[in-house]
């Protein structure tokens, strides 16, 4: 363990006060001896510079897929006080509203692999990906600004699903107060084209089937059961978040400066939450998180157009059903308890996903009595989760656990190591078929530049900030 650290019980360790100086709350990363190994001294730095910032209630905290991020350690959650804290870009991201949506079918592994080559190749024709692509959707200045604001309804209003999506998106799938009037033009630049895209990097579209469950009233109230095929995307705000973000982090290091807020790094550049700049970022943010809804709920739709041509059946034959949707780089105002008394906070999740648990007011009736459903991607060739959110995620981590798997080396560390081998032909000797818009990608994603899936959503269950559903194994992946 790193200097300086100490661990609570066999799930947490503690950054102390004092471990960076200015400290305002002490730190709690969710780490075991075995994923210890994996935690970067950067990424423990940024626990503790968050917990410097102005406003931050009762902790700054760490999922267990924690790795080093722009001012935020990804995985990171913090949460301000609405009179005095601060909202800061870098406790986002630059992918605004990066999350994930799976879909259940009536379909089993059996009848599916026969046809899974042809089935991704026809994702792979029907949903552009890769670095730039650019969609099917050309959308004028008008059409953005209906979209910013009206997020997945807008796809919905066009034919690109039903309302029974909504319900089963997180924040019934946009967030009320984007203001598009607060948007560069480069941000629509950005944006006109590439709305309906993967994009690139660890962004995925992929059939998967259940190989375990876990819990079986939980996953019949979810409509899963074993050998069902899912299919999960994972992409975000693409281009256009990127822009806001970058727009953002400009104006957020003026105001730091202009409200006198010392910074132990300048990526945590943030502006107090009444000031008309934190304002004016959460309207653009929403807008943003709006976008990327939008994006998940148009390739949804052309998905399931690929599944009926490719095994010529209805929707109705193929049950094809939206079981959530969520973001994992955002920042929302939620109510939560301090001390014993409820409050308004603005909490940032980057990199780690809402749980809350059975009867929150803010879940949809369909799943009011279970909790809300988690939805943990991992690396292409291992796993990936459904789990549901609890009552001691609300008391300990302000109703967050992980996002995914977490990288264990960089991307460039990657690529080296990949050198020589063919990362697509290993997937189809393991019974995977991948395709991606270039080798590159295949060699940063390639399953061991992240930890094991399975390993952090095994901490996340035993900490008892979200339990777990079911195990997902991937048969087909297009890759961004």
């Amino acid at each position: 363990m790193a200097e300086g650290l100490r661990r609570i019980d066999e799930t947490r360790i503690e950054v102390p006060m004092g471990y960076t100086d200015g400290m305002r709350v002490g730190g709690i990363i969710y780490v075991d001896k075995k994923l210890e190994t994996f935690l970067e001294e950067g990424a423990i730095k940024q626990v503790a510079n968050v917990a410097t910032l102005p406003g931050i209630v009762k902790r700054s905290l760490a999922m267990p897929d924690i790795h080093k991020g722009y001012g935020f350690a990804i995985g990171g959650v913090a949460a301000f006080d609405l009179e005095n804290g601060i909202i800061s870009p870098g406790g986002v991201g630059y992918d605004i509203n990066c999350g994930v949506r799976l879909l259940r079918s009536n379909l089993t592994r059996d009848e599916i692999i026969p046809r899974i080559k042809d089935l991704v190749v026809m994702l792979y024709n029907e949903v552009p990906s890769g670095v730039g692509s650019k969609g099917k959707l050309r959308l004028t200045r008008e059409d953005q600004r209906s979209l910013l604001l009206k997020g997945a309804r807008w796809a919905v209003e066009r034919g690109y699903g039903g309302a029974e999506d909504l319900e089963r998106t997180e924040s019934g799938g946009a967030m009320e107060g984007a203001d598009p009037s607060l948007i560069s033009d480069r941000a629509f630049e950005r944006g006109r084209a590439q709305q309906g895209t993967l994009g690139s990097g660890n962004h995925f579209l992929e059939v998967q089937y259940v190989a375990e469950i876990y819990d079986k009233k939980a996953a019949d109230l979810l409509g899963l059961f074993p050998d069902q095929i899912t299919i999960m995307i994972h992409t975000g705000s693409r281009g256009f978040g990127h822009q806001v973000c970058t727009d953002y982090i400009e104006v957020m290091d003026r105001a730091a400066r202009k409200y006198g807020i010392t910074l132990p790094d300048k990526e945590l550049a943030c502006a107090p939450v009444k000031s008309p700049e934190a304002r004016d970022y959460l309207a653009a943010m929403n807008a943003a998180a709006n976008y990327a809804w939008a994006n998940r709920q148009c390739i949804m739709h052309w998905t399931r157009e690929a599944l009926m041509k490719v095994m010529s059946a209805s929707p109705e034959e193929l049950g094809l059903k939206l079981i959530y949707d969520v973001a994992h780089n955002i920042a929302k105002m939620e109510e939560h308890t301090v001390n014993g008394v409820k409050k308004r906070l603005i909490v940032h999740r980057k990199g780690a996903t809402r749980a809350f648990p059975p009867g929150h007011p803010e879940l949809p009736e369909v799943y009011r009595e279970l909790g809300q459903p988690v939805l943990i991607p991992g690396d292409m060739g291992r796993a990936s989760f459904v789990l549901t959110g609890t009552e001691k995620a609300m008391e300990e981590t302000f109703g967050s656990t992980c996002h995914g798997a977490g990288r264990v080396i960089s991307r460039h560390q990657a690529i080296r190591q990949a050198k020589g081998r063919a990362i697509w032909r290993e997937m189809e000797d393991a019974g995977i078929v991948v395709m991606s818009a270039g080798k590159r990608t295949l060699a940063e994603e390639m399953p061991e530049a992240y930890k094991d899936v399975s390993n952090v959503v095994d901490l996340v269950h035993r900490a008892g900030i979200s339990g777990k559903v079911a195990k997902l194994r991937p048969l087909g992946v297009v890759k961004g």
